[in-house]
């Protein structure tokens, strides 16, 4: 038990002073969505049948989505398994300033390797085509699922 502590601690330590840059373009500040008729976009929002772990970060559909640092994408990452949801159904896994984190809804430029801060990492996809009258958004989630807020 000792030994968990420490090695959260240590976690939590390696975070101290991250801060994500800007995510998306047109949204400088990375504003997390707020509501609209499919929810909400806060970390720990309801949604049906589970929580919402991650944060919604306002993008328009095809907007560029940036390296918040330097980072190291590690692969693709999924969100879905439904079929209907597949024209938004892509992302990746990356981990950069002591982070793991993935970004959902973005069709990558490349799903592995090295990547400068504010690089393009690729562009949003039609969240409209699968969500009508959602405000589109580039889901942001540490792969520990706790809260990615402070690091906004």
């Amino acid at each position: 038990n000792r030994l968990y502590i420490l090695k959260y601690k240590t976690m939590l330590g390696v975070c101290d002073g991250v801060t994500f840059g800007q995510l998306c373009s047109g949204n400088p500040t990375n504003r997390i969505r707020g509501s609209d008729k499919w929810g909400v976009g806060h970390h720990g929002a309801r949604r049906t049948g589970h929580t919402h772990n991650g944060v919604d970060i306002v993008c328009q559909d095809g907007a560029t989505v940036y390296a918040p640092f330097d980072l190291t994408i590690e692969r693709r990452a999924r969100p879905y398994t439904d079929p209907k949801k597949a024209a938004i159904n892509n992302g990746i896994l990356a981990r950069g300033q002591g982070v793991c984190f993935k970004l959902f809804y973005v069709a990558p430029v490349k799903v592995s390797g090295s990547v400068a801060a504010g690089q393009r990492l690729g562009v949003l996809l039609p969240m409209q085509q699968v969500y009508p009258g959602i405000t589109s958004h580039l889901h942001l989630e540490l792969c520990d699922q706790s809260d990615p807020t402070p690091y906004l």
